[in-house]
C-alpha cells in the first residue's frame, strides 16, 4: 500500500516524530527553563559560592597543605574543622564528607563530595534503586541515597546535637555536589522530621544546598521541603534534567546515547500533566537557583544571571542538547560562575547605594515573597492533582485531607492534620533499625531487600 500511495506511511510517521523531537530539543535552551522565574538577591545567594568551596575542600587530604585550592583559597580555618571522613572511614556506605564550624558566618556545615568515578561503592549507592522501591513521608525517594543518609545520621547525630546545643544561634547546613547532593537532601528530610534528635533545633535553622542536584525525590516531596532545601543548577547541567533512572544510565554505558535519545523522544511525547501525576518519578529537590550565562545562538559566556523559583510544572523536564551539558556539572565551574554572579549582585547593590534600613526591608520583603511563592507552589501541586499533594500548612508540609474538608484550609483543620501526621511519622531510631542490621562485631550493615534475597 505504501508503494501505491507513493508515500511510505510508517517512515513518514517516524520522521514526523523525530522532527518534532528535534524541533523541541534544538530550539529549547537552558534559559527557557527559568525564563519566567524571578531574580535571586545577593543576600539569599551569598552562601552558595562559599558552600561550593567547602565541598571542594573535601577532595583535599590535608587542608593545611592544599593542592587544588581555587583562587582565594577555600575560606576554611583548619582549626575549626571538627572531623573529616574518607572512604576508609565510611566503608563505602556514603561519600566522603567534612564537618566544619564556620564561626565567621555562624554556621555548622556538613559537606559531601560528588561521585568518584573510580569507586565501586559510589556506583553501588546509585544503582541501589528502582522505580517505586522506597516510599518515604508520603512520596518516593532514591533508595541508595536514603540509606547513605541514614548511615551518616546514625554516625554523626550525637556530634551534631552537641554542636547545635553548644552554638544555639548557628544554622545547620547540609551540602553536597552530584551524588553528595542527593545524600545531603535526604539527610535534611530525615533530620527535619526528627528535630528532637538534634536537640529540638528549630526548622528554620536547618537548610540544605544541593549543588548540581541528582533527581532524588518525588514531586510532592521536592515542593514540600522547598523551605529548607535549595538546589543550584548551572546553565545546561544534564543531571537535574535526566529523567532516565541513574541505574539505567550506568548499566547502559555502552549504548548511553541511544538510551538517552529514546528516553528523550518518549518523554517528549508524554503529556506533562501525566508525568507530574506519576508519584514514582523523581525530581531535583527544593527551591531551584538557575545560573544562566549563555544565550541561544551566541558564542561565549555572558555575565551570569541567577533566577530562582519553586516550580511545580516545568521543573527541568527537558534535556538540553549542548556541548556544555557535562562541563556545567563540574563543581569547579559552578563555584566560579556562582562567585561571578554574586560579585555582580554586590556591585549592582553598591552602585544603587541602598541604605542599610532599606536593605533590611528588602530582605524582609524577599522572605515574604519566598513564603508566598512556596505556598503557591504547594497549591499548584494540589491543582495538578499531584499524588499526596494536600493543603499547605505553616510548617511547610502536606496535610492529610479528611472527608469533606476544604483542601486549602489552614487553620484548625491543618493543626489536626499535623498532629495526626506526627503520630504516623517514622522516628529516627525506627528508620535506622529498618535500614540496618548489626553483624557479629556490632557494626551496622545494610539490610538486604526482599528483591536481593530472592
Amino acid at each position: 500500500m505504501s508503494l501505491v500511495c507513493g508515500l511510505p506511511l510508517l517512515e513518514c510517521v517516524y520522521c514526523l516524530a523525530c522532527a518534532r523531537w528535534a524541533w523541541k530539543r534544538c530550539l529549547h535552551t537552558a534559559g527557557h527553563d527559568s525564563e519566567t522565574w524571578g531574580h535571586a538577591s545577593a543576600g539569599e545567594f551569598e552562601p552558595v559560592p562559599r558552600i561550593c568551596r567547602y565541598i571542594l575542600s573535601v577532595y583535599e587530604e590535608d587542608l593545611r597543605h592544599p593542592l587544588w585550592e581555587p583562587p582565594g583559597g577555600y575560606g576554611i580555618n583548619p582549626d575549626w574543622l571538627i572531623l573529616r571522613k574518607d572512604y576508609a572511614d565510611t566503608r563505602g556506605q556514603a561519600p566522603p564528607y567534612i564537618l566544619y564550624v564556620d564561626h565567621d558566618h555562624a554556621d555548622i556545615v556538613l559537606a559531601f563530595r560528588g561521585l568518584n568515578l573510580a569507586k565501586e561503592s559510589d556506583y553501588a549507592v546509585l544503582l541501589d534503586n528502582r522505580l517505586g522501591k522506597r516510599k518515604f513521608d508520603g512520596g518516593y525517594v532514591h533508595n541508595g541515597l536514603l540509606k547513605a543518609a541514614g548511615w551518616v545520621l546514625d554516625a554523626e547525630c550525637e556530634v551534631l546535637k552537641e554542636l547545635v546545643e553548644k552554638y544555639p544561634n548557628y544554622t545547620l547546613t547540609f551540602a553536597g555536589h552530584s551524588l553528595g547532593s542527593g545524600v545531603a537532601a535526604l539527610l535534611t528530610m530525615v533530620a527535619v522530621r526528627n528535630l528532637d534528635k538534634l536537640g529540638n533545633i528549630e526548622r528554620k535553622r536547618v537548610r540544605c544546598y544541593a549543588i548540581a542536584p541528582a533527581r532524588c525525590m518525588s514531586l510532592n516531596l521536592a515542593v514540600r521541603y522547598a523551605d529548607v532545601i535549595n538546589s543550584v543548577v548551572l546553565q545546561d547541567d544534564f543531571l537535574p534534567r535526566t529523567a532516565t533512572p541513574l541505574e539505567d544510565i550506568f548499566k547502559s554505558l555502552f549504548c548511553l546515547p541511544c538510551l538517552l535519545c529514546l528516553r528523550c523522544m518518549r518523554d517528549t511525547c508524554i503529556p506533562e500533566e501525566k508525568m507530574l501525576k506519576d508519584p514514582r518519578r523523581l525530581y531535583a529537590p527544593g527551591r531551584l537557583y538557575h545560573i544562566v550565562e549563555r544565550k541561544p545562538f551566541k558564542m561565549g559566556r555572558f555575565p551570569p544571571v541567577v533566577r530562582t523559583a519553586v516550580p511545580v510544572d516545568g521543573r527541568f523536564e527537558h534535556i538540553v542538547l549542548s556541548c556544555n551539558a557535562t562541563s556545567d556539572h563540574a563543581i569547579v565551574w559552578i563555584e566560579r560562575e556562582a562567585q561571578r554572579a554574586l560579585d555582580l549582585m554586590f556591585e549592582k547593590d553598591h552602585i544603587m547605594e541602598i541604605p542599610v534600613k532599606q536593605r533590611m526591608e528588602r530582605q524582609e520583603t524577599i522572605v515574604k515573597e519566598h513564603t508566598e511563592e512556596y505556598k503557591a507552589a504547594l497549591k499548584r501541586a494540589v491543582t495538578l492533582d499531584v499524588p499526596h499533594a494536600y493543603a499547605p500548612s505553616q510548617y511547610g508540609t502536606f496535610d492529610e485531607q479528611e472527608e469533606g474538608q476544604d483542601p486549602y484550609k489552614s487553620d484548625g483543620a491543618t493543626s489536626a492534620g499535623s498532629s495526626k501526621r506526627e503520630k504516623k511519622s517514622e522516628s529516627w531510631d525506627v528508620l535506622i533499625e529498618r535500614l540496618f542490621d548489626k553483624d557479629e562485631s556490632g557494626h551496622r550493615i545494610f539490610k538486604k531487600s526482599q528483591h536481593q534475597e530472592d
